[in-house]
C-alpha cells in the first residue's frame, strides 16, 4: 500500500482535474485503472501517471527499453520482445516473460527517480527519492496482479499487452520519403562500397605488419589470468544453471556476471597521438559538460542475449565492451565527422559451450557495423538488394586456451584497423582499466560523489530521445535522408541503427541469426 502521504497529491480537485483532462489520451488498461473503484489500484494507477508527468516535465526520461503503452509498469526491448510468441504458449514463460518486462521498467524508474529535481520529489509528498522508488515498486505489483486477475475473466488485457510489446525501429520513413530515399540510396551504397574496401584494406595491411601512425597505448584488465578450457566448460556449465527457466531466459548472479565479464575482457590498443586517443570515465564537468576523465581509464560493459535456430531455444550470451573518447578532432577544416565525444563497442556473442562464435563493433552513432566471426561460423549471403548486411573484414581462428581478444584502434578517427587473438599475460606495459557496467551512465552524478543524493546532483548521459546532448555530426544535415535521426551523435541502448542503406539495429536479437549460420557447434 502507498504511504498516505504520496497520496495527498491526488486527493480532491487533483485528482478529479487529472482524470477529466487526461483520460481520453490514456491507453487502456491504465484507462480503467484510473476510474476503477478499487481503491488500491486506482491510485497506484493516479501514482504512476503523476511521476510520470513530473519525469516528462523535467525531461529526465530514460529512453533505453520502450514504455509499452496502457502499461506504465512494464517496458520493452528487442530481445524480450522476440519472445513473445514462446510466452504465449506457457503459462509459467508467460509469467517470467512479464516479470522481465517489469524488471527493464524498474531499471529505468530508478534511474528516472535518481534524476528528477529535488523540487519534484517534494512536489510528490512521497517521503524522499528512497520512498518514491518503493511505493512505484509496490505499485507496480499492484497494477499487475489486478491486470492479471482481469485476464482471467476477459483475454482482453492480454491481447493488448502482445500485440503492444514491440520496439519501433529508430529509422524515420518520412525522413527518407522526403529524402527520395529510393533514389538517394544509390549514391549511399556507393559511398559505403568505397569505405568498405578501404577498411579491408586497412586491416589486409596492418596484418602484413604496418607499423602504426602513433606509438601503442595498451589497455588491459588487470589481475586476470587468461581463460582455460577449464574456465570455458565452467562458464558453459553457469549459462546452463542461467538459462534453467520456461523461457530460457539467463538470470546471472551478480558474481557470474562479473566473472562473464572479466573472462572475456579484450586488450585495447591504440595508436596514441595526443589527449583524443585515451579512453577514460565519463563524468558531468563545469557547465553541464560531459567529458571523459582520463585519469580514470574504465571501460563499460553490459550483458545481453541474442537468439540463434541452430541452437533451438538456447540463448546465446553477449557481452559488450564500450570505451570512450573525449572527442573526434578534426582531421581537415571541413571534418564533417568530427565532435564531441567519440567511442567503440565491441561485442562478443557466446554459444552455449562458453566459447565465442563471432565479435562485431560499432562507435557509439551506430555506425561502422563490422563483424568478426571464427571459424565455428559462416557469413550467409545477402539477400538481393541488401547492402549493408554483413561486412567482415577478417576473421578469428577458433578460440585457443590462454588467448585474449586484442583491438586496435586508430589514432583519431578511432577506426578498428586490426582484431586478433593476442596471448596476453598480465598488463605488463600495459595500462590498467576497470570495468563498469554501462548502466551506471543512465544516472550521473553532477559534483562531487557524496552529495550523489541530491537529484540535481545526477543527470543522464542521455537525453529522452536517447542521443548524448552536444555530439551532433555536421553529417547529419547530408545523411538526413537515410532515415536516421542526427546521424553520426552519440547514442544509447537500443537506438544504435546500424544501417544506412536497409534497416538494421546492434540490438536486434536475430541479427546473428539472420547473417550467420553455424558449422561448428
Amino acid at each position: 500500500m502507498i504511504k498516505n502521504k504520496y497520496l495527498v497529491l491526488f486527493s480532491g480537485v487533483v485528482v478529479a482535474t487529472l482524470l477529466l483532462a487526461g483520460c481520453a489520451t490514456v491507453e487502456q488498461p491504465l484507462r480503467e485503472n484510473l476510474l476503477t473503484q478499487k481503491t488500491a489500484v486506482r491510485q497506484c494507477a493516479e501514482a504512476f501517471r503523476a511521476l510520470d508527468a513530473a519525469v516528462d516535465h523535467a525531461g529526465v526520461r530514460d529512453a533505453e527499453a520502450h514504455r509499452i503503452a496502457g502499461f506504465p509498469y512494464l517496458r520493452i526491448d528487442r530481445y524480450h520482445a522476440q519472445l513473445r510468441d514462446a510466452a504465449g504458449r506457457d503459462a509459467q514463460a508467460h509469467e517470467l516473460w512479464v516479470s522481465r518486462l517489469q524488471a527493464l521498467d524498474r531499471e529505468a524508474r530508478r534511474a528516472e527517480i535518481h534524476n528528477l529535481p529535488e523540487a519534484d520529489i517534494r512536489a510528490l509528498e512521497s517521503g524522499g527519492r528512497a520512498a518514491l522508488f518503493d511505493n512505484t515498486a509496490q505499485c507496480a505489483d499492484t497494477l499487475r496482479a489486478h491486470d492479471q486477475a482481469q485476464d482471467l475473466t476477459s483475454p482482453q488485457r492480454l491481447a493488448l499487452l502482445h500485440a503492444r510489446a514491440q520496439v519501433p525501429d529508430r529509422y524515420v520513413t518520412w525522413q527518407r520519403v522526403a529524402g527520395l530515399y529510393r533514389f538517394t540510396r544509390v549514391p549511399f551504397s556507393m559511398g559505403i562500397a568505397r569505405w568498405e574496401r578501404e577498411t579491408t584494406q586497412d586491416f589486409r595491411e596492418v596484418a602484413q605488419g604496418r607499423a602504426p601512425a602513433q606509438p601503442l597505448m595498451r589497455y588491459a584488465l588487470p589481475n586476470v589470468p587468461n581463460v582455460p578450457t577449464m574456465m570455458r566448460e565452467r562458464i558453459a556449465a553457469m549459462i546452463r544453471r542461467a538459462s534453467d527457466n520456461p523461457l530460457r531466459v539467463p538470470v546471472f548472479s551478480d558474481e557470474e556476471r562479473a566473472a562473464l565479464v572479466s573472462a572475456f575482457a579484450p586488450v585495447f590498443e591504440i595508436e596514441a597521438g595526443a589527449v583524443y586517443d585515451r579512453i577514460g570515465r565519463l563524468r558531468w564537468m563545469a557547465a553541464d559538460v560531459l567529458a571523459v576523465d582520463h585519469a580514470e581509464p574504465v571501460v563499460y560493459y553490459r550483458v545481453v542475449f541474442a537468439r540463434h535456430r541452430d541452437f533451438g531455444d538456447q540463448p546465446l550470451t553477449q557481452i559488450v565492451y564500450t570505451v570512450w573518447f573525449a572527442e573526434r578532432p578534426r582531421l581537415h577544416a571541413l571534418d564533417l565527422l568530427a565532435g564531441h565525444l567519440d567511442g567503440v563497442m565491441f561485442r562478443v556473442t557466446l554459444s552455449p559451450d562458453g566459447e565465442p562464435l563471432l565479435y562485431d563493433s560499432i562507435h557509439p552513432c551506430g555506425c561502422y557495423h563490422l563483424f568478426f566471426p571464427t571459424a565455428r561460423v559462416q557469413p550467409v549471403p545477402a539477400p538481393d538488394g541488401e547492402v549493408e548486411w554483413a561486412f567482415v573484414p577478417a576473421t578469428l581462428p577458433v578460440h585457443s586456451a590462454g588467448a585474449r581478444v586484442a583491438v586496435r584502434m586508430a589514432t583519431r578517427t578511432h577506426y578498428l584497423v586490426k582484431v586478433a587473438l593476442d596471448a596476453f599475460d598480465g598488463p605488463g606495459a600495459a595500462e590498467s582499466y576497470t570495468l563498469l557496467p554501462e548502466g551506471d551512465l543512465r544516472s550521473l552524478p553532477r559534483g562531487s560523489e557524496s552529495s550523489s543524493e541530491s537529484s540535481s546532483e545526477r543527470r543522464s548521459a542521455y537525453d529522452p530521445d536517447g542521443m548524448i546532448r552536444g555530439t551532433e555530426r555536421g553529417e547529419r544535415v547530408f545523411f538526413w535522408p537515410m532515415g536516421i535521426p542526427s546521424a553520426g551523435a552519440m547514442r544509447q541502448w537500443g537506438h544504435h541503427a546500424t544501417a544506412f542503406v536497409g534497416r538494421r539495429h546492434f540490438d536486434d536479437a536475430d541479427l546473428i541469426d539472420k547473417r550467420f549460420r553455424i558449422i561448428a557447434p
